[in-house]
């Protein structure tokens, strides 16, 4: 097994585990987390796409991940925001199972 193998398995292991994390959670605070490892995993998967050739290093695959880290951080900052207004207004945290704010 190549090493891309392992980074490429690897990475969809911790996409999958944010994904169930998000499905399985209701806080949104669990739910933030859960997208932050999710952005992990394909980071990771980009970084693997980026050194298939190890002669020749791809550069855009990099570039984008520095990209993305961050838009993540950006995003997960507004998440954060909308949380504690969330929280302000309501005074929970969680969603039901509609998908609405508890009130």
């Amino acid at each position: 097994m190549q090493v891309f193998h392992i980074y490429a398995l690897t990475a969809v292991l911790i996409f999958s585990m944010g994904v169930l994390g998000l499905v399985a959670h209701a806080h949104l605070l669990r739910k933030i987390v859960a997208l932050n490892v999710m952005a992990g995993g394909t980071f990771l998967f980009f970084i693997s796409i980026a050194n298939l050739n190890p002669e020749a290093v791809d550069p855009v695959p990099q570039a984008m991940v520095l990209t993305g880290i961050v838009v993540a951080i950006s995003a997960t900052a507004f998440a954060l925001c909308l949380v504690r207004l969330i929280y302000e207004k309501t005074g929970t945290a969680e969603l039901d199972d509609a998908g609405n704010c508890e009130e």
